[in-house]
C-alpha cells in the first residue's frame, strides 16, 4: 500500500466515525424531543401521541396553534369543576372586604372667639 492510500483509509474512517457519532447524537436528541412534547400535551389535557405530530413539517405549526390557542381539556374540567361546587361566582369577582365606612379624622375642638376686642385696663 502507498502512503498516499493509508491517508485515505484513514480518513474515511474518521470521516465515516464521525458521521455514525452524530447520528447517535441527532436520535439521542430527537428521542429527547419525543418525550419533551409528549408531557406538554399530556400535561394540557390532550393525547401525548400529539407530540410526535411536532415532527411532521406542517403539523407541527397548525398543532402548536392549537396547543397555543384552543382551550385545554385540563381547563374544561377545571371550570366544570368549579360550576358545580358553586366557586365560580366567588372567583369571578374580587371578593369584597366588609369594612366600616371611613369617618373624618378626630380634631380637638377649636376655641371660641368674641365678636368684640378684649378690653385692656387703662391707666
Amino acid at each position: 500500500m502507498s502512503p498516499d492510500q493509508r491517508s485515505y483509509e484513514a480518513a474515511a474512517a474518521a470521516a465515516s466515525t464521525g458521521i455514525i457519532l452524530m447520528m447517535v447524537f441527532g436520535l439521542a436528541v430527537a428521542v429527547f424531543m419525543a418525550i419533551v412534547y409528549w408531557k406538554i400535551f399530556s400535561k394540557a389535557g390532550f393525547s401525548g401521541a400529539l407530540g410526535l405530530l411536532m415532527f411532521v413539517p406542517i403539523a407541527n405549526i397548525i398543532v402548536l396553534c392549537v396547543l397555543a390557542f384552543g382551550k385545554w381539556p385540563v381547563l374544561q374540567e377545571l371550570d366544570l369543576l368549579r360550576q358545580r361546587s358553586g366557586m365560580v361566582a366567588a372567583l369571578q369577582y374580587p371578593p369584597q372586604a366588609i369594612y366600616p365606612p371611613p369617618q373624618a379624622p378626630y380634631l380637638p375642638p377649636q376655641p371660641t372667639y368674641s365678636q368684640q376686642p378684649p378690653s385692656y385696663p387703662q391707666y
